[in-house]
């Protein structure tokens, strides 16, 4: 038996957490927040009774079942389908663009193979590889199709020109050629019924965990334990010794509304005019509740400093020159593994975190069994 420190009581330290607990280990589980899930933190608002997603949307989706068993074992999920929409132009259109999107943009009543000949003749053709997010986008849509959804969003998003962002970050092809608005392909899909926080408490509970809040991580703190999991920022572990890796994050400006403010849960605004990326109402993130109030959301995206939050990682060259530093002293040190979103500067879904959770804490307990040291990353950063 070992007595083991994770830090962070997120999917990560919390999954993780529990399954070395199952197998008979000791298990300390330290917050620096006041509440656990991390920042995909839930709670009740007393002005609307809304169940809100208190650092942005997150939606559940997944063809990993036994992440579903997984998950569904501590909640029941109701489900949900994100259906996204984005105003440009004084219009309304459905996003990932589709069937209908097109018909609507270009005014015309395509059928799908002829939706499909006409978006090739929009492409830029000429593109063969493309290098950048901008020639992704040019290749697969056209220029209009991409100054329309793409352009000005991504610089708000990103707060660089498309141009220079890697085409991996429009990983698939942005388009579907029928009438299907489920912005997730995922055969899993859903939301916990009482919220996230509430699903997190539940994997938590559990007879060798014990949970400190308000606690932050000190150096110091690993003497004590056999062994600990770090799912904080990377940099921050080492006291940002080759410099602060660069994220974006986001601003929430809250308003609120007497009856339903928009009509679903998630608008984009696409023109780089209009300050904000998007607005969320987080009532219709919960549909099988009723509620006369609203809660709204205005979201803004910018560069991440010292004392914010840090939410999506850039990783463009400089970032990655440095992280290849950081990676190279997080393997030097002993007795840790680094985890997760900031542990492993890497953007991940929720249910990405948590496969990876499983199969860290499975790696682990082989690596005791079989009296192994104990790598600092089960899933490489580089």
């Amino acid at each position: 038996m070992s007595y083991i420190l994770l830090v962070g009581a997120g999917f990560s330290g919390a999954v993780i957490g529990r399954e070395l607990a199952e197998a008979g280990h000791d298990v300390d589980i330290i917050d620096q927040r006041l509440h656990v899930a991390g920042n995909c933190h839930t709670e009740r608002d007393e002005y609307s009774g809304v169940m809100l997603h208190v650092y942005g949307p997150h939606i559940f989706h997944t063809d990993d079942a036994q992440v579903w068993e997984y998950v569904t074992r501590f909640s029941v999920f109701k489900p949900y389908v994100n259906r996204v929409k984005s105003t440009v132009g004084g219009a309304v259109y459905s996003l990932p663009i589709n069937l209908h999107t097109i018909n609507q943009f270009f005014g015309k009543t395509l059928r799908p193979d002829e939706a499909k000949a006409f978006i090739e003749q929009q492409a830029d053709t000429s593109i063969s590889d493309p290098q950048t997010f901008e020639e992704q986008a040019l290749r697969f849509v056209g220029r209009d199709l991409y100054e329309a959804f793409f352009k000005g969003y991504t610089k708000k998003q990103w707060g660089c020109e498309p141009s220079e962002l890697p085409a991996s970050i429009l990983k698939r092809l942005p388009v579907r050629f029928n009438y299907n608005d489920n912005y997730f392909f995922h055969r899993f899909q859903g939301m916990p019924e009482h919220g996230y926080t509430a699903l997190v408490e539940k994997i938590l509970d559990h007879e060798n965990i014990t949970v400190k809040l308000n606690t932050a991580f000190d150096p110091s703190m690993t003497e004590q334990y056999d062994h600990v999991f770090y799912s904080g920022p990377l940099d921050g572990y080492f006291s940002f010794s080759e410099g602060r890796l660069g994220y974006r994050t986001l601003d929430f400006e809250r308003f609120t509304y007497q009856g339903d403010y928009q009509g679903c849960a998630v608008m984009n605004y696409g023109e780089e005019s209009v300050p904000f990326t998007r607005i969320t109402e987080h009532k219709h993130f919960s549909p099988w509740e009723k509620h006369e109030r609203s809660v709204c959301y205005r979201e803004y995206s910018r560069a991440c400093g010292p004392d914010d939050i840090p939410y999506y990682p850039i990783r463009l060259v400089k970032e990655k020159e440095m992280l290849s530093r950081y990676v190279a002293l997080a393997e030097n040190t002993e007795g840790v593994t680094f985890v997760g979103r900031l542990g492993t500067y890497r953007y991940l879904d929720m249910d990405v975190t948590i496969r990876e959770a499983l199969d860290t804490a499975r790696g682990f307990l082989d690596c005791v069994e079989n009296n192994q040291p104990v790598p600092a990353f089960f899933v490489k950063p580089l």
